[in-house]
């Protein structure tokens, strides 16, 4: 299915960073995709789905009518706060990649990703970390900013800590095998700087202490799901 795009400035982009959740989210696919299946919920203008496409993946991207989007994938216009739309057969990967923290019933959009897996498939999640100790800094200042992008976001409708995002994801039927934290992305922080020697040094610090101390320092987990088995 395709649908017309809209050229508009992207307000998400992609985070090239080692360290970033982008790139912890594209190791946990395979290296070639030989033709297997991805849905990616949320896609935005592509940018995630265009690497898979590339990688040999079979890319059906979803997001809001309008959405710009590369070619090389199939592209589903729908608002996810009304569920998934129809689709055609099961996904070997469902990719949400900052995507349900921004939805109403999040649990319900889960239960229906559930429902597409291929019975060996994999749910593929970065989720932001509310318990962050930027974020807590803000709250026990009795502040709450509205950001464009990050932590704190103005379009966020859920906050969690890790806690939070298990129990979310055990509530709709999926069983947590890998996690990996990724470090606040510095380099989108201070363009100006992006790539040199200290802002790579910062990005490295904040990932080892994410992979240190997951509540406090992890920027936003990477999570690999598979669903539960109904006995």
């Amino acid at each position: 299915m395709t649908a017309a795009t809209v050229e508009a400035p992207a307000r998400y982009q992609f985070k090239p960073g080692p360290y970033s959740s982008h790139a912890l989210l594209l190791r946990e696919f395979p290296r070639h995709g030989d033709g297997r299946r991805v849905l990616d919920i949320g896609c935005a203008s592509g940018y995630l789905a265009q690497i898979l496409a590339q990688r040999g993946f079979s890319v059906t991207g979803i997001d809001l009518p309008g959405t710009a989007h590369p070619p090389g994938i199939d592209f589903v216009a729908a608002d996810l706060d009304r569920g998934l739309p129809a689709l055609d057969g099961s996904f070997d990967f469902i990719l949400c990649a900052d995507v349900l923290e921004h939805l109403r019933e999040p649990e319900r959009l889960l239960r229906a990703c559930r429902e597409r897996l291929a019975p060996e498939g994999a749910l593929i999640a970065s989720l932001p970390n509310s318990g962050h100790a930027y974020f807590r800094g803000h709250v026990l200042m009795g502040r709450f900013p509205q950001h464009d992008r990050g932590l704190f976001d103005r379009t966020h409708l859920r906050f969690c800590t890790w806690h939070g995002w298990v129990d979310l994801l055990t509530r709709a039927g999926f069983l947590i095998e890998e996690l990996h934290c990724s470090g606040v992305p510095v380099g989108l922080a201070l363009p100006k700087w992006q790539g040199s020697i200290w802002v790579r040094a910062l990005e490295r610090l904040s990932y080892e202490s994410a992979r240190a101390w997951k509540s406090l320092f992890a920027y936003q987990f990477i999570v690999r799901a598979r669903a539960e088995r109904l006995t």
